[in-house]
């Protein structure tokens, strides 16, 4: 909306023509959404702590059963907010915004299912039906890229700008895991406060920075990155940088608000599609490392009590384990923080050695 108005206001007004810019829109996007979570955000948490207020904390620390009283389905509220911002702020006739915007909201609504359903029963959704309805999201949020884009069917490698995979019938399937697994990778680590979503803004961060230079002609060149024209998700990175760090004001220790898995598997399945879109599916675990690091957690617990009889850690995800033996709280969450930021940098310089 302000980009159309800003743009009829050029020929009166040749200040506006700052509208064309991405860097102007994506800061002024980050701000306006930042400002907006803050001013709203007490009166969200006034309605979902009538509304979805928590009961239980099932497979955490005993000192975490305190936290039943916390409200959840903050998810809810960082969508909203977003959808507005890049209403506001996108150039709607681009691609970049719908393909994301609709892994938000498909990937919010398996969270918000699940959410319902803790709340009202106690109980979420089985983990086959929530499987399903992330392969199904997942099947139809690529399809709906790869008709938009009509990307090359290939894996772009870091560090090495030679080398490219191409992976022929297995591509869709490649993405399908990216998604799904960043989403679930998202949601196990989303069980401290302001854990999730301090390294989310760390990685939409990196990969808006990534589609700006994927999005340029001349950038992309010159660090051997493919050019697919995707500059406009740079807007989008902007505003949920913007949402997450308006979250982040009430869901740091102590959580006023939780995200719940409407903001958890939306967001995870999101940062996926900045992947995706901007070709660099393999720098994701590297600045993800810390989500790649408790998914793992969980699947190598799971096979050593089942194989071995035994536990490899104190309790999984990772971060409950570091409680368990004695770190506190916000310890484990500001040095998952500070390993992300350097996860991050090294996969700028992955980038550069290309």
């Amino acid at each position: 909306m302000l980009y159309y108005l800003g743009m009829k206001f050029v020929p009166f007004f040749s200040s506006f023509q700052v509208i064309h810019y991405i860097s102007f829109r994506a800061i002024m996007a980050l701000l306006t959404t930042f400002f907006m979570s803050v001013l709203l955000g007490r009166r969200f948490i006034a309605f979902s702590a009538s509304a979805f207020q928590n009961t239980a904390r099932p497979f955490t620390p005993e000192n975490h059963q305190q936290k039943g009283s916390t409200p959840t389905m903050g998810g809810i509220f960082i969508i909203g907010i977003s959808f507005l911002n890049i209403a506001l702020w996108c150039d709607l006739t681009r691609q970049e915004p719908w393909i994301l915007a609709l892994s938000l909201i498909l990937f919010g609504a398996i969270g918000l299912l699940d959410d319902i359903s803790k709340v009202k029963f106690k109980k979420g959704i089985s983990a086959r039906l929530k499987f399903r309805l992330q392969l199904i999201c997942a099947i139809l949020v690529i399809l709906f890229w790869i008709v938009l884009k009509n990307p090359s069917w290939v894996i772009y490698m870091p560090i090495f700008k030679e080398l490219i995979m191409p992976v022929g019938v297995f591509f869709i399937p490649w993405l399908i895991l990216v998604i799904v697994g960043t989403s679930n990778a998202v949601n196990l680590t989303d069980g401290l406060d302001g854990l999730a979503i301090g390294i989310l803004i760390t990685s939409f961060v990196f990969f808006g920075g990534v589609a700006y230079i994927s999005g340029h002609i001349d950038f992309a060149h010159y660090l051997h990155m493919p050019y697919v024209g995707c500059s406009e998700a740079v807007i989008v990175a902007a505003v949920l940088t913007g949402a997450c760090l308006g979250f982040y004001w009430f869901n740091a220790h102590p959580a006023e608000i939780f995200m719940g898995d409407v903001g958890s598997l939306s967001l995870g399945a999101t940062l996926a599609m900045f992947a995706i879109i901007t070709r660099q599916e393999m720098l994701l675990p590297i600045v993800g490392g810390v989500f790649v690091a408790e998914a793992l957690s969980v699947i190598l617990q799971i096979a050593s009590i089942k194989i071995f009889k035994r536990r490899i850690l104190r309790m999984s995800p990772l971060h409950h384990h570091f409680e368990v033996i004695g770190w506190r709280e916000t310890k484990v969450t500001t040095r998952f923080h500070i390993i992300t930021l350097i996860l991050s940098l090294f996969a700028a310089v992955c980038l550069k050695l290309r």
